[in-house]
């Protein structure tokens, strides 16, 4: 009677498993000393590891043979450059189509640089340069290797929705006398939700958990110079360490003005990445919504435009005894030289949509909290996952009110950025067009008022 029982229960869940799932992991710390992202103060490379870095790819099917893979790592950016390689590698082997690729980056200030993401703010050796090189060679490899993994490991599967809460989050964004600063403003606008995706074997056995944060990961400092996946890297951790045979992905939201409150110190990136795997076992723990097909999903290209500039302007900021001034200058005029001065940016936007339900929102760039709260009240806030950092980060994203007030989201990290300033006054409206465009395309549509 007990062996009838356990095969009845058995065939349900196989019956329930509307998706097969498949997931891939791999190693992408680098192999030796290596200069590090996420802070012009730092000084020399790296000098060894205090936590792993990881790529990881979870690959979706659908009972219509529609397919999806999410990755994640754990550095400070994809560029553009390396996103878009790996995913023309993997239509070519796989035959998935671009919208079907979604790439985020964990934002870690402790992981290597990725040329050329924010490559203009370190002096660098030809050495040095060459070893930077070698890994976005080896990272770009790792990618799509994972990502086969992935798709080769597709089992049938369910998929369950749920979230929680974590409050370490603040708003950096502080008003002073002197205009806005880096600093702590408890008022300014910030979102504590922490989405979390339970991807379970047709046996009821956890397989993968995908979940987010909105929040810089930045607890560690410049002063850091051991590798580590800061406060996210401790999360993943810490949810595969209560929950054994699982694999966790982090995926960070828009947090370009949220920073970890406190921060500074190992302890408290652990203290955080502790804080943030509570809350998504509390989820675990939970009755879940069931997250069915169809998988659709939609990709799109905008340009975002820059303020005006000049000649003129670059050559006056090219004798300034700014160093990041003046190495954005010199760039800025060898692309007016070249009679193709730079007044926009690519900027990728994409959509995951799962059935009538869960749906993930993936913008390029340092996208300010702003975008996350907009969307979520425009198209709903339930199931509703806005990511950041994906599939190019090739600046901040400030919104109107952000770029109004100005301060570093806005203004000074071009620089860092090796872009030419701020953005046009229509930045916010043309992503948000850009989002409702690849929302209507996987079904979802503005609540109604």
């Amino acid at each position: 009677m007990k062996a009838i029982l356990s095969l009845l229960l058995l065939a349900g869940a196989l019956g329930a498993a509307d998706f097969r799932a498949g997931v891939g992991r791999i190693d992408i710390t680098p192999d030796g000393p290596i200069w590090m992202s996420g802070y012009a103060a730092r000084t020399k490379p790296s000098e060894g590891v205090l936590v792993r870095l990881g790529a990881k790819a979870l690959a979706l099917e659908d009972n219509k043979k529609n397919r999806v893979v999410i990755v994640t790592t754990d550095i400070i950016g994809l560029p553009r450059s390396i996103s878009d390689s790996v995913a023309a590698r993997v239509q070519k082997e796989h035959g998935l189509d671009r919208a079907a690729v979604l790439f985020n980056s964990s934002h870690t200030h402790t992981g290597p640089v990725v040329r050329p993401n924010l490559i203009s703010m370190y002096s660098l050796s030809e050495e040095q340069d060459r070893v930077l090189q070698r890994y976005a060679q080896q990272l770009t490899e790792k990618l799509g290797t994972v990502i086969g993994a992935a798709l080769g490991d597709l089992k049938p599967a369910r998929l369950s929705y749920g979230a929680g809460q974590a409050g370490f989050a603040i708003n950096r964004r502080q008003e002073t006398p002197k205009g806005v600063v880096i600093g702590t403003n408890p008022k300014g606008p910030v979102d504590y939700e922490v989405p979390v995706l339970k991807v379970e074997g047709a046996d009821g056995a956890l397989r993968a958990v995908l979940f987010a944060y909105t929040c810089h990961n930045t607890t560690l400092g410049a002063d850091i110079y051991q590798l580590t996946g800061d406060y996210a890297g401790y999360a993943q951790e810490a949810v595969e360490k209560a929950h054994p045979g699982a694999t966790a992905m982090f995926m960070i939201q828009c947090g370009a003005d949220q920073n970890p409150y406190p921060r500074g110190t190992l302890e408290l990136a652990q203290k955080h990445g502790q804080t943030l795997a509570a809350a998504v076992s509390g989820v675990l723990a939970k009755r879940l919504a069931p997250v069915q097909g169809p998988l659709r999903s939609a990709f799109r290209m905008v340009d975002l435009r820059f303020a005006p500039h000049s000649r003129e302007q670059f050559e006056k900021e090219a004798a300034d005894t700014n160093r990041y001034k003046v190495a954005r200058a010199k760039a800025m005029l060898a692309a007016y030289d070249e009679r193709h001065p730079v007044r926009s940016t690519p900027y990728p936007i994409q959509a995951i949509r799962f059935g009538k339900g869960l749906t993930l929102v993936a913008l390029g760039g340092e996208v300010v909290v702003d975008y996350q709260l907009r969307i979520k009240s425009e198209f709903g806030a339930s199931q509703m996952v806005v990511a950041g950092y994906s599939n190019d980060v090739m600046c901040y994203i400030p919104s109107q009110r952000v770029l109004k007030e100005g301060g570093y989201e806005a203004v000074d990290s071009m620089t860092y950025y090796g872009q030419p300033g701020p953005f046009a006054g229509d930045v916010e409206e043309t992503v948000i067009d850009g989002v409702r465009a690849v929302l209507k395309k996987v079904g979802r549509a503005p609540v109604k008022r």
